[in-house]
């Protein structure tokens, strides 16, 4: 298997709670690379809620793909509240059917730490259409597997909040 169990029934769960409240999803993600996007698709019916993902590892995908300001990312570095706020905003308005988005930006490891900015950091935003915007961050422990898992079920928890809200 490819995705993980519980990242896999995670999915499900999603996929079938948008299902019923008839939204659909965006992704904006970097550290994650699209398995965000990958773990949902992987779920039957999936084609119903997933409107499309961004995958903007670079800067420059961040700033073209969902608009997030070059000032932004030179102030503040890619990882990063008003990154992960700017990426999950932009992706909502650039996806044609999306009602949310969830954005990741951060440090999956094992290289690329600060002392500022450690590896397994990462920055979650999440916007709805008529929603307020909320972002967060995590620092997450375990190797770049693990921190990549935390940071996908942790969008999905993100994204059942802004639905229950």
């Amino acid at each position: 298997m490819i995705i993980d169990q519980d990242i896999l029934i995670a999915a499900r769960d999603l996929i079938k709670e948008c299902t019923r409240q008839g939204e659909m999803i965006t992704t904006a993600e970097s550290c994650t690379g699209g398995l965000i996007t990958g773990a949902l698709t992987a779920v039957d019916g999936s084609s119903s809620v997933v409107d499309c993902g961004f995958v903007t590892y670079s800067n420059e995908a961040k700033h073209t793909l969902v608009g997030v300001g070059e000032d932004l990312l030179a102030d503040h570095g890619a990882v990063s509240h008003p990154v992960a706020k700017a990426m999950c905003e932009g992706a909502l308005q650039r996806a044609p059917n999306a009602t949310i988005a969830v954005s990741v930006t951060g440090i999956a490891g094992p290289g690329g730490g600060s002392d500022l900015k450690p590896v397994g950091l990462v920055h979650f935003g999440c916007a709805g259409k008529g929603r307020p915007t909320r972002v967060y961050h995590e620092v997450f422990a375990g190797d770049r597997h693990a921190v990549r898992k935390s940071t996908i079920l942790h969008a999905f928890a993100m994204i059942h909040e802004m639905l229950n809200a």
